[in-house]
């Protein structure tokens, strides 16, 4: 179902901006594995895979602390994330996929522009080594003109940071500029760089979504392509 809460003007989108874990991707059970790995190296409780899943969406670091329970020993924590990073790398690809209908979606949005096609980019809050990895590994590679993790710049999503580099490297304005995620922190940051925003329910945060409600919001990979393809499919209301 799709649920609009305010208008996109489809018709003048230049740029769309997409999160990778729980919106392209599904990499809960190789980021769950690696946490549970991690927190079995240092003597620690492993803990449920979905219980892991609510804490990832702030990147790395945040994700590995949250886990162990935000400990007051730092070196500790800075331990633990580097083992984690070093298990991850290792096994980022073991589980992780794409969600069913995201390459059809993309897709049907490239041929929907007849001739002059969206630029579009990712950014993670994923370290961007292994961002890249999973997204020239799964095949998404050639969609995607620029791939932007959490630490590519100073701070992370929501900061506009990353939001306000892809805008500068696509010459695209921020009326002209869509994000794409699971989680409230893809809303905040499209707020905090004054674009608009998609949210998807199928991902790992949809709960967040409630509290920092979108612009549009969907359930299903394939509307993707009802909200930002081509016209015959739309004919839902949105500004094409």
């Amino acid at each position: 179902m799709i649920q609009k809460n305010r208008s996109i003007p489809v018709h003048t989108t230049k740029l769309l901006i997409f999160d990778l874990d729980g919106t392209l991707v599904d990499s809960r059970k190789d980021l769950a594995n690696s946490i549970n790995a991690m927190l079995t190296h240092f003597g620690k409780k492993e803990l449920p895979d979905e219980v892991i899943a609510s804490f990832i969406g702030d990147g790395a670091p945040m994700l590995v602390r949250r886990s162990l329970g935000d400990p007051d020993d730092e070196n500790f924590v800075q331990d633990a994330i580097l083992y984690f990073m070093a298990y991850y790398r290792e096994h980022k690809l073991d589980y992780t996929y794409v969600y069913e209908g995201i390459k059809e979606s993309l897709d049907a949005i490239q041929k929907s522009r007849n001739g002059t096609p969206f630029k579009m980019a990712v950014l993670s809050n994923k370290p961007v080594g292994p961002s890249r990895a999973i997204v020239d590994a799964l095949g998404l590679g050639p969609y995607f003109f620029q791939v932007y993790g959490g630490n590519s710049f100073h701070t992370k999503k929501p900061d506009p940071a990353g939001v306000q580099a892809l805008l500068e490297e696509s010459g695209v304005h921020t009326e002209e500029t869509v994000i794409i995620g699971d989680s409230d922190i893809d809303v905040l940051t499209a707020r905090n760089a004054g674009i608009y925003s998609i949210g998807v329910t199928y991902g790992l945060a949809p709960h967040t979504l409630q509290d920092a409600p979108p612009d549009i919001l969907i359930d299903k990979p394939h509307e993707l392509a009802a909200v930002l393809g081509p016209r015959e499919q739309g004919r839902l209301g949105f500004d094409r």
